[in-house]
């Protein structure tokens, strides 16, 4: 049998999150990177499908727990545990929110709002607004970026209203979704929307799409999570500030270990800023005059990698290809031809410096009409292969990063 070496004390540490979150995915991960980087020994509890059930916690015979403090389920189970607990969660506003006599790891809410909205005022928008959720006491985090968006409002001066629509549901989804759309109709134009997460972002950009809501000319979206799986399902690319979720899973577990050696952190705080914004289409607002051309650009975000072509788009606008031909040589000195074009070649550069997917996959999901013909774009648009390009770029994302440090706050 394997055992860790005499110099270690193997502990049994239990991981109370909900892996169906990527927030709680990637603090899992910061942990697990934790572990791997040093010679800590833990024999890890968690369910098999990685969900949080709370029944017989009490009677964990284990040494340690690490928890995700925004269900407030989990809180209540955890009070007056005897074991160490290292508390994750939500940064508050009002300091008598957080558990008195724990140490507890926080999103910072407050930056990551402010990042989210530095980023679309830098993107020339005149007008923001924040879509949240429900008030429930398992959405606090959400009402506290609220609160954040609110302060930054009241700074500037400006009416930045907050719209918190229907919980997500099978019954309500129709309902929710048709309010939604006259929310963002009635909204003044442009403007730029920040979603409490990504999964919000996501059903912003799916009314807009289904009001024909232009995106980002007339509507900019922001999300929160930089979650992988929202991306997929989402035909304009979402932009989306990035969570140091990593840090915070690594910062718990090296406190844990700490607790476990017989430190002791009552009341300690630890506030973890955004990594930064992977700065995506959903964001790359640019002023038109022409509603023909914002309305064929809609059109070309979503469907340009599937082979569509000039009449198509005319067809969608209602004016002639000629017209359409002159609105963009005015506006955008460019053929909606090159436009097209110009689309499907940024879908095949994410894919390639993504390394999800071999060139011939590339050039069929992004719309080209053979590899060889996706092979002279680019010899004649970018001056290389498709390989080579793939060789001289990192597979990561397009970030805005974020300065802020972690910043430590003790109960007073």
């Amino acid at each position: 049998m394997n055992r860790a070496p005499a110099s270690q004390t193997s502990h049994r540490i239990a991981l109370l999150f909900n892996a169906n979150k990527v927030y709680d995915r990637e603090i899992i991960a910061g942990i697990g990177h934790y572990l791997r980087s040093t010679r800590v020994a833990w024999d890890l509890f968690l369910e098999e499908d990685f969900r949080c059930r709370l029944t017989g916690i009490e009677r964990f015979e284990g040494d340690g727990i690490i928890a995700d403090f925004d269900d407030p389920a989990v809180a209540e189970a955890l009070q007056g545990c005897p074991l160490p607990v290292v508390a994750v969660g939500s940064s508050f506003e009002d300091a008598a929110q957080y558990p008195a006599d724990l140490p507890y790891i926080a999103t910072d809410n407050r930056k990551l709002v402010s990042l989210a909205w530095t980023h679309l005022i830098g993107a020339g928008l005149p007008h923001l607004a924040m879509y949240s959720l429900p008030v429930a006491q398992e959405n606090l985090w959400a009402q506290e970026r609220e609160l954040a968006f609110q302060a930054l409002a009241r700074d500037e001066g400006v009416d930045a209203p907050v719209y918190r629509g229907l919980a997500t549901s099978a019954p309500s989804w129709n309902q929710a979704s048709e309010q939604l759309g006259v929310w963002l109709d009635a909204l003044p134009k442009p403007v730029g929307v920040i979603a409490v997460t990504d999964a919000r972002a996501r059903q912003l950009l799916q009314a807009c799409l289904m009001h024909g809501i232009a995106v980002p000319e007339q509507v900019a979206i922001i999300g929160i999570d930089n979650d992988p799986l929202t991306r997929t399902l989402t035909r304009i690319p979402l932009s989306s500030v990035i969570q140091g979720t990593e840090e915070m899973g690594k910062t718990a577990a090296h406190m844990l270990h700490q607790m476990l050696g017989g430190a002791r952190f009552p009341g300690r705080r630890i506030l973890v800023p955004p990594v930064g914004i992977n700065v995506l289409e959903s964001t790359r607002h640019e002023p038109l005059s022409s509603p023909h051309v914002m309305r064929a650009r809609h059109f070309i975000r979503q469907y340009a990698c599937q082979g569509i072509k000039t009449e198509q788009v005319a067809d969608y606008v209602g004016v002639s290809r000629s017209s359409l031909e002159e609105y963009f040589r005015r506006e955008l000195h460019c053929t909606v031809h090159q436009e097209i074009l110009r689309h499907k070649l940024d879908a095949a550069k994410a894919l390639l410096a993504s390394r999800d997917a071999a060139s011939a996959e590339v050039a069929i999901r992004c719309g080209f009409t053979s590899l060889q013909y996706m092979y002279a774009v680019f010899r004649r648009e970018l001056g290389c292969t498709p390989r080579e390009y793939q060789d001289s770029v990192t597979p990561t994302v397009a970030v805005t990063a974020s300065a802020a440090a972690p910043s430590t706050h003790s109960a007073g």
